[in-house]
């Protein structure tokens, strides 16, 4: 049984109860579903095979070791945007030749590092960081591949917040200024410039974006080529939404269809780079009810899963479906404020949410937080990393445990001048 269903009345995951793993877990608790994951990517990977694309999982949505390694043993490589996710895909097993580098602000170290684990590609997003691979690439004797992230000033439609491919946002080059880019890499010894890429954003629902950045990336690539660039490589980005209210989230086929009609008769080689659409559905963060405060207008329901677990509600306006583990037929109570035991006004997972009536000790799972959920998480008020699990079918094991308070207490140091 793959992802979430219910069963007897109650939540369960793949073949496991959720409430089974809060007890032996405790709350809060990430639950990820590997049947789940498999099945997106297998979706994704059979839409794209005609197209003979390849795809990197974008670390970033969900960097736990397991996770990566199940996609990697399904096929995928990674897309990464730091040193430090470029070291977890490489101790996950992705190869080497696998793995592409992004991010706006990649720093001389993390370039050497990824020339020497032998990266495929690196995307660069401006002159100056082309500028700073050469050198780099130069003082260790050898030329670094590259693509250029153009920006195609495509409004995704989507947060402002996760907006990457308008005119104003920082990542990427103006798509007009490519010509530019690709005549100073052929002066500059240290980097080869073979590809294109284009990411416009995250969550997106509408699929007309992409129509829109593929006609121009098209134009552009043709262009390069006719000016003599041996450009061999189109990376066409990621950012496929998922229905965080229980709809149906873009179907994978349609996309498919777009990068067919727009770049299928073209020869480069495809490279897409999901990360959401991947793994967002496949979890859930588990929370258990401290207590049920009644206000003057409100039900606030305060839970022991906060802010520093799960930000994407505070920090995106994100929505994330919030149901009981147990009595799940039970009506509506009202709406109600769940929220978590932070000091800030700010700390809260929903508001003014439909609820069923709940009390203390109750289990709450909190939908779609398989991606940016636990990567994103923090230990502010002194709030230890929550667990994550996996399920596969029947079995399951904790694949990041609970951080110890001592332990976050340990990374901390008192100068010896300080005094008793």
């Amino acid at each position: 049984m793959q992802g979430f269903h219910t069963r007897d009345g109650q939540l369960v995951v793949e073949d496991v109860p959720l409430a089974t793993i809060a007890e032996q877990v405790g709350t809060p608790v990430y639950v990820y579903s590997a049947g789940a994951i498999r099945a997106r990517y297998t979706a994704l990977a059979d839409a794209l095979a005609p197209l003979g694309a390849s795809i990197h999982y974008a670390v970033k949505a969900n960097s736990n070791q397991a996770v990566i390694a199940l996609l990697r043993a399904m096929g995928a490589g990674a897309d990464v945007v730091s040193g430090g996710e470029l070291a977890r895909a490489l101790a996950a097993g992705v190869p080497a030749d696998r793995i592409v580098f992004a991010g706006v602000g990649k720093t001389r170290p993390e370039m050497a590092a990824a020339i020497d684990a032998g990266i495929h590609l690196f995307n660069i997003e401006s002159e100056p960081e082309l500028e700073m691979l050469a050198e780099v690439a130069r003082s260790k004797g050898t030329t670094a591949r590259v693509g250029l992230r153009v920006n195609p000033d495509v409004d995704a439609k989507t947060h402002a917040k996760i907006t990457t491919g308008k005119a104003e946002n920082k990542f990427g080059v103006p798509i007009e200024r490519a010509p530019v880019f690709f005549a100073r890499a052929a002066e500059l010894d240290g980097v080869e410039a073979v590809g294109l890429s284009a990411h416009i954003g995250s969550q997106l629902m509408d699929l007309e974006p992409y129509r829109q950045t593929y006609v121009r990336l098209r134009e552009m690539a043709l262009t390069l080529r006719a000016d003599g660039y041996g450009l061999t490589t189109l990376d066409l980005g990621g950012g496929l939404g998922i229905g965080y209210h229980g709809e149906e989230g873009p179907d994978p086929r349609a996309l498919a269809a777009i990068i067919q009609e727009q770049l299928g008769d073209l020869d480069f080689d495809l490279a897409v780079e999901p990360g959401r659409w991947l793994v967002g559905a496949a979890g859930v963060l588990l929370g258990r009810v401290i207590l049920v405060k009644q206000g003057v207008t409100k039900r606030h329901v305060v839970v022991d899963a906060a802010m520093n677990d799960l930000i994407r509600p505070t920090l995106y306006e994100g929505f994330h479906r919030i149901e009981p583990v147990t009595g799940r037929d039970r009506p509506d109570a009202g709406p109600a404020d769940v929220v978590g035991p932070i000091c800030e006004s700010g700390d809260y997972l929903a508001k003014d949410r439909p609820l069923p009536a709940v009390g203390a000790g109750e289990l709450l799972a909190v939908r779609d937080a398989g991606a940016y959920g636990a990567v994103m998480s923090s230990t502010y008020n002194a709030r230890p990393l929550a667990p994550e699990v996996l399920v596969d079918g029947d079995r399951w094991a904790v694949i990041r445990p609970r951080q110890d308070v001592s332990a976050l207490i340990g990374l901390d140091r008192v100068p010896a001048w300080i005094g008793d």
